[in-house]
């Protein structure tokens, strides 16, 4: 499964990826807009929002691609890893 993680900590950066390896997961993640994510998104099976670390126009420009490809949005307001955890375990149970 692979998963698109948008905003966060940047020192965390790897520890989500660490994380996401742990649930079985390969994730691409994007602390801050480098350019178009548009592109490099690619078409992941989940999209995890840190709704608390991103711009209002990085969320609208992200969830309408996700929208556009059917990529299911999980909307988290703290940027741990704990909540992490929460919702990568939130959709294994929404998926199956």
């Amino acid at each position: 499964m692979s998963i698109v993680i948008v905003g966060g900590n940047e020192r965390m950066a790897t520890r989500y990826e660490d994380i996401c390896r742990e649930h079985g997961c390969k994730a691409k993640v994007f602390p801050k807009e480098n350019g178009s994510l548009k592109k490099k998104m690619g078409s992941p099976d989940l999209l995890i929002l840190f709704i608390s670390t991103v711009s209002h126009k990085m969320v609208l420009s992200v969830t309408q691609e996700a929208k556009k490809n059917g990529i299911p949005i999980a909307r988290v307001h703290t940027s741990s890893a704990t909540a992490l955890k929460a919702a990568l375990a939130e959709y294994r149970v929404a998926a199956h």
